[in-house]
């Protein structure tokens, strides 16, 4: 690293998070190239996110480390870029003989850790949704077992916790091929548990207590479930005494799961249980811009933009559209662009986005604090209406992109007052899981 980029960094590092650091900035490298200034990123979502949310810092940066140039490009850095190649398997260096050690690492041991190698740290696009679900993450990978243990992620459908908690598994690895990590779904412990029982087989209790890393997904699925409840207790207790790498994820948090013993319940909180909500709009479009960029698809920012706006309530949905777009596309042999003009894309759940109302946000806030919603339209300062009042507020703006005037008329309130109270629910969402988590459930109920 020369000592340009050193010092832009380090002047980074001091102004930013340790997770928005490591996340987007660790891995840049700064090469002047006459009067351009070229800024060599490892791949396209480092690339989309410099371009747009650290634009701002990166350039602060730049200034104050006393680097001034008359232009700025970007480029992928050509000893990091890999081949893609689309079609029904996943093709990596590996497969003529090229990559990494550590890739090959990856694929051999593959097949009985349960890991699937593409869900890396690289690949998974961050933004404000999921950064401290990211930076907890990046703690485990350097001290297994020490740091937030359990790691226990929740939140909706589709939101990429699947991909995160096996980019954990998979950087552990890269970091150290022997460590023992088993990754499965609650669904497979418990068909193997009944299974070990019925046929009276042994090595059950073995393959799960006596590994490094258990990584356990769509843990919400124990529900109804109780022996196999009392087993999964028993292999968290012996496996956090010994200081081993417990990661799970859900869609809640235990408290919220029925019939869940409230022994377990306790132990899964005893990490710092941490939610993954839906990305806002410009990490929407960065995760369609990278997609199309590993598929080698053209696709114009408008395009994007009209995906990004049409799907927020689940990554899957998001991508499927995508890939809808682009067989289409490839099909037809016509633009996005012109798909998108012809109607070709639209169906049912996007006409069904679009027909929300701001009246129904409004309803559907003050139903779930079973309040009037007349009230929020009035003037009432009582702490739980003004909570209310605030929460349906950054839902207009966040959800139906409305502007601070067009909610002030909604409120008859003037302009500042409603950014003031977006303002004040984006910033305590930073820190209060509990509000995090009824912002989620509220929206959850508006795309019912």
């Amino acid at each position: 690293m020369n000592a340009v980029t050193q010092s832009v960094l380090d002047e980074i590092r001091r102004n930013v998070s340790e997770g928005t650091y490591m996340a987007y900035f660790s891995k840049i490298n700064l090469a002047p190239n006459g009067t351009t200034l070229m800024i060599r990123v490892p791949n396209v979502f480092i690339e989309t996110q410099m371009k747009g949310r650290c634009n701002a810092v990166l350039i602060n940066a730049l200034k104050a480390s006393g680097v001034d140039y008359r232009e700025v490009e970007f480029c992928m850095d050509s000893g990091e870029k890999k081949t893609v190649r689309r079609g029904p398997r996943e093709v990596t260096a590996a497969d003529d003989g090229g990559g990494t050690p550590n890739d090959k690492v990856l694929r051999v041991r593959g097949s009985d850790n349960g890991l699937n190698s593409k869900y890396r740290f690289d690949n998974y696009v961050v933004g404000g949704n999921n950064d401290l679900a990211v930076s907890a993450a990046r703690a485990v990978v350097d001290k297994p077992g020490e740091r937030y243990n359990p790691y226990f992620v929740y939140g909706g459908p589709g939101l990429g916790k699947t991909h995160l908690i096996q980019a954990i598994g998979n950087e552990i690895l890269a970091k150290k091929p022997n460590t023992k990590v088993l990754y499965v779904t609650i669904e497979q412990f418990y068909h193997e548990f009944v299974e070990a029982m019925r046929k009276k087989l042994s090595g059950f209790t073995d393959k799960y207590r006596k590994v490094d890393v258990l990584i356990v997904d769509d843990f919400q699925f124990i529900v109804g479930k109780e022996k196999s409840q009392v087993e999964f207790f028993h292999t968290f207790n012996e496996l956090h005494q010994k200081n081993k790498q417990i990661i799970i994820s859900s869609d809640r948090l235990p408290s919220q799961i029925a019939s869940v013993d409230e022994r377990l319940a306790s132990r899964l909180m005893m990490g710092m249980p941490i939610d993954i909500q839906m990305p806002d709009f410009e990490v929407r479009c960065a995760i369609l811009k990278a997609k199309a960029e590993m598929a080698g698809f053209e696709i114009d920012d408008k395009s994007v933009e009209y995906i990004a706006n049409n799907i927020k309530n689940n990554i899957r949905e998001l991508e499927g559209k995508f890939n809808q777009l682009m067989a289409l596309s490839e099909l037809r042999g016509v633009s996005p662009a012109e798909l998108i003009e012809g109607g070709y894309i639209e169906d049912t759940q996007m006409t069904r986005l679009k027909a929300i109302t701001p009246r129904q946000v409004v309803e559907k806030t003050a139903k779930f604090y079973d309040i009037d919603p007349k009230v929020l339209y009035g003037t009432s300062r009582i702490k739980n209406v003004n909570l209310a009042r605030q929460i349906a507020m950054y839902m207009l703006n966040e959800e139906l992109n409305l502007s601070t005037v067009r909610i002030g008329g909604e409120f008859s309130k003037d302009h500042s007052t409603i950014m003031h109270g977006v303002k004040k629910i984006k910033e305590a969402m930073k820190l209060d899981f509990g509000l995090r988590e009824q912002v989620s459930i509220i929206r959850g109920k508006l795309y019912e």
